[in-house]
């Protein structure tokens, strides 16, 4: 399988690191590529717990190596503090989040008030706005001579001092800022490369590629619940821009959601919960494997699975098959609900609508069904899974038109339930 597309089928959040990392054993190259260090992915190892913000989930793995793709923006700074420097590549066309663009984040975010769209503030949506205002700097220009590389970043912290004065807010110390980058783009120039060129010769020479997303399908720029979205296009095609690869080689589109639904930030959430089911959903806290952002500590919403948004999320991504998470979390439960439809002013909606307007009013159509007691946690086979599980699991299969032929059952690399032979363990397909 030349290239696995992996993209995450609801808000983000999905559990796609832990997936890459089981991925990347089949592996030689995992390709990030979209958005910055507002993703978190966390995978857990050996009783390890491993938080990535920057850098893929492959890079676990000491035989496969790591790629940012130029769909990507880069903290360089945060990333010198995150890195691994073995077996990584650095696209020469990803953009850099300069201080300004963290203090530009803030500010709007700030001046938006009740209406704010709940970003992490860590620059990705001013960074974005300059790449593709044609007013940003790529990875690349840290290849040019200090001086050079100096004088750009220090024009483009000038210019975001210009908003922040506007805005009665304190400007950036432009010189300051521009050390702290130097430092680290002195560190990272010998990992920067064009990575469409590596990726092509990789791919002619047979090299298997795992395509890993960020965020998930309902937060892409163009197809997600604008205007509560990403900056970013976290969907399938946004694999092949981000990367700069054609798709001849994909043969894998693999959607990743949770066995029941959460969100963080602003925006309508159809079958969001409160009171006892939405705190059996999200946890204490106490435990890495707890609903809270990674990359914020925010608690997230949660709610039942909708198969609404996962059935839209099937068609923009060209799905070939869906993996569920968390299966182990809803243990406990006496009845499960999935939203196969919502009910929008009257009228059924098999799809989710187009304006969050219209979203807000949507009010799910439920189907029930009987839940179990059990401890998933140590099946590894479906038969071992309870009836309940089992028919939940093929429920969604049936609603989404698409195989489940993988489900975790925990976040260890191992707590995995494969359905089928071709859901083969990672170390018996390298072998192959």
């Amino acid at each position: 399988m030349p290239i696995t597309i992996l993209i995450g089928a609801q808000w983000g959040d999905e559990g796609k690191g832990r997936v890459v990392d089981w991925l990347a054993a089949q592996a030689d190259i995992v390709a990030r590529y979209a958005g910055g260090d507002n993703a978190g992915h966390t995978v857990a190892l050996d009783g390890e717990v491993y938080k990535l913000h920057l850098i893929p989930s492959g890079i676990l793995h000491s035989d496969v190596i790591s790629i940012m793709g130029n769909g990507m923006v880069i903290n360089p700074v945060n990333l010198v503090s995150e890195i691994t420097p073995e077996r990584l590549v650095i696209s020469s066309r990803a953009h850099i989040i300069t201080p300004a663009h963290v203090a530009l984040d803030k500010a709007r975010e700030l001046a938006l008030g009740d209406a704010k769209i709940g970003t992490t503030l860590r620059g990705i949506g001013p960074a974005y706005l300059d790449k593709t205002g044609r007013a940003g700097i790529r990875t690349g220009d840290m290849l040019l001579d200090v001086e050079e590389f100096a004088e750009r970043l220090i024009a483009a912290v000038e210019i975001s001092n210009e908003d922040l004065r506007a805005r009665e807010l304190d400007t950036l110390d432009a010189q300051a800022a521009a050390q702290s980058y130097l430092d680290a783009a002195e560190f990272l120039r010998p990992y920067i490369q064009d990575v469409s060129i590596y990726l092509h010769k990789a791919l002619k020479a047979g090299k298997s590629v795992v395509c890993e997303g960020a965020q998930g399908t309902l937060l892409d720029i163009d197809h997600g619940s604008y205007h509560f979205v990403t900056s970013s296009s976290p969907t399938a095609g946004g694999a092949l821009t981000g990367l700069g690869v054609g798709p001849l080689y994909v043969d894998r589109v693999l959607g990743v959601a949770k066995a029941f639904s959460t969100r963080v930030g602003g925006g309508p959430m159809p079958t969001e919960l409160d009171g006892a089911i939405a705190e059996h959903f999200r946890g204490s806290g106490a435990n890495f494997w707890d609903e809270f952002g990674t990359t914020t500590g925010r608690p997230r919403r949660c709610g039942w699975l909708d198969v609404v948004m996962l059935r839209y999320a099937v068609s923009v991504n060209g799905l070939s098959e869906l993996m569920l998470t968390k299966m182990d979390i809803l243990s406990g439960l006496n009845e499960l609900k999935l939203a196969t439809a919502y009910q929008i002013d009257g009228e059924r909606h098999e799809y989710p609508p187009v304006t969050n307007e219209q979203l807000e009013r949507a009010k799910p159509i439920y189907e029930t069904m009987p839940g179990w007691r059990e401890d998933i946690s140590n099946c590894r086979s479906f038969g071992d899974l309870p009836a309940a599980a089992q028919d939940y699991i093929e429920r969604i299969a049936e609603l989404c038109d698409l195989p489940i032929d993988m489900v975790s059952v925990g976040p260890e690399r191992d707590q995995l339930v494969m359905k089928t032979a071709n859901a083969a363990s990672p170390a018996s397909a390298k072998a192959m």
